[in-house]
């Protein structure tokens, strides 16, 4: 500017009025140049993150589509695990600086369901509120969105947490319906709707469901676990093992009263749900006469070993340490180091775990042999036993790993023991948080200082997060 002026100012006569008027023009720029020089002061960085902890978590029963809550609305859902948290934890509505949620599959009429959600529990409207998608990690991204709001100094006290309702996905019309009827409500004569309602076919009332393949692979979820299982050689018989396990474990852990997340949950017609309905332990006799649900006649995943469709909905309270405890909260966990990973997700969709676990264990400084509870989600029994012996696999880790040697395996006496995904249930969007309330309670119950929590995602991603126990009071 400066040059452009001067410029200016040779080419006009000296006794001009611009003349003048320029040259004081240039001086006050001059002028406020060296004020501004003076009056900014360099950017001053917070180099001490704040520690934040978790001090409670809650959830809905996960119950299986179409049953008991058919007739709700995915935000009803995320609004009741909100008013479930300020329950069981008292927290007064003005001192939650944020809200976000996760979810995969959006109803249209609420797209930020966080927001919808949060003003339907009593939040004000000043409470800024935002939903984020990640797949089946999506209160995952919830929840480390929160972390780092609050590690940063941003906000004190963020409740996080994820939704999913499968019992009403939105069905869409084809996509030349859609443009017709696009182009209806653009019509201004009753000619032109005329003329482009007869240009109507029949093929245009085919429904658009929503997509159950990969975008990227076009492939079914359910084929990659089944073509895992191949690859690892892992037999029909293991994973009905492990699927069986997940129910037992899950039916003692309800009877001995472990599952504290769970909120009771009044639904339309006076009825209220007080726990999960898809936990059922069968046998492997009934088990094995389950036919093949994706690769037929030969496939080995099955409804009995696969993750079933779920409504349902999860929150979480995290604070800054030093926040919670000027509010007198006694903490169940901090939450240390998380990390994200992504890989093939034609060859590898469901190994997210396998690469993330040694990354943040290496980040932590820690081993396999420190953890206490490791909470690792169970899409299929194929998917969490591959990811098991892929860790065990030295030439895995020195093929696609790009490690030395294997990281080695959790063992089966610290991973899962209150079930899983496989006999809970897997709200896509609320798994996340189920999984690290889960293990910070386990940490309370059998001791230990840290848990670990993994979880696969569609598109070939992972996420990993470190959890460890807050000190004692």
């Amino acid at each position: 500017m400066a040059s452009m002026l001067s410029h200016a100012f040779r080419n006009i006569p000296i006794n001009s009025p611009w003349a003048v008027k320029l040259s004081k023009y240039v001086y006050s720029l001059k002028i406020s140049f060296k004020l501004l020089q003076v009056k900014i002061p360099k950017a001053r960085v917070n180099q001490k993150l704040n520690n934040v902890v978790l001090v409670e978590g809650v959830r809905t029963p996960f119950l299986m589509s179409g049953t008991t809550y058919a007739n709700m609305m995915p935000h009803d859902l995320a609004r009741a695990s909100l008013q479930g948290l300020l329950r069981r934890t008292n927290i007064p509505k003005s001192a939650v600086d944020y809200i976000v949620y996760g979810t995969v599959i959006q109803e249209v009429k609420t797209s930020n369901i966080a927001r919808e959600a949060a003003l339907g529990a009593g939040f004000s409207d000043k409470t800024p509120s935002h939903t984020v998608t990640m797949a089946c990690i999506s209160s995952n991204q919830a929840m480390t969105t929160a972390f780092s709001l609050i590690a940063s100094g941003q906000c004190d006290t963020v409740v996080a947490g994820g939704v999913e309702f499968m019992s009403d996905v939105p069905i869409r019309h084809s996509r030349k319906m859609r443009k017709t009827l696009l182009s209806l409500n653009r019509a201004k004569t009753v000619g032109q709707r005329l003329s482009l309602i007869g240009k109507i076919r029949p093929d245009y009332f085919a429904p658009e469901l929503p997509a159950v393949a990969e975008f990227s692979s076009n492939e079914v979820m359910g084929h990659s676990a089944d073509r895992l299982a191949a690859a690892f050689g892992i037999s029909r018989v293991e994973q009905d093992e492990y699927a069986l396990r997940s129910h037992i474990l899950a039916k003692k852990a309800e009877t001995e009263g472990l599952l504290k997340d769970v909120i009771p949950l009044k639904v339309p017609g006076n009825q209220t749900v007080m726990k999960d309905n898809g936990i059922r332990p069968s046998s492997m006799e009934m088990m094995s006469k389950l036919k093949p649900a994706f690769v037929k006649p030969h496939g080995t995943i099955t409804a009995a070993n696969a993750s079933f469709l779920t409504d349902g909905a999860s929150a979480v309270l995290l604070m800054s340490e030093e926040k919670a405890l000027s509010m007198g909260y006694k903490p169940i966990a901090y939450l240390r180091d998380f990390v994200y990973v992504s890989q093939d997700p034609k060859d590898q969709l469901l190994l997210g775990p396998a690469y993330a676990i040694p990354k943040v264990l290496e980040k932590a400084g820690l081993s396999l042999d420190d953890i206490a509870a490791f909470e690792l989600h169970e899409a299929f029994a194929a998917q969490i036993l591959s990811n098991l012996k892929a860790m065990d696999s030295d030439w895995f880790a020195q093929n696609y790993m790009g490690r030395k040697s294997k990281v080695g395996v959790p063992p089966l006496d610290k991973l899962n023991c209150w079930g899983g995904s496989l006999s809970l249930g897997h709200p896509f969007g609320a798994t996340g948080c189920r999984l690290v309330t889960t293990a910070a309670h386990r940490l309370i119950k059998n001791g230990g200082q840290y848990a670990l929590v993994a979880a696969c995602a569609a598109g070939g991603e992972g996420k990993e997060y470190q959890v460890a126990e807050t000190y004692a009071f």
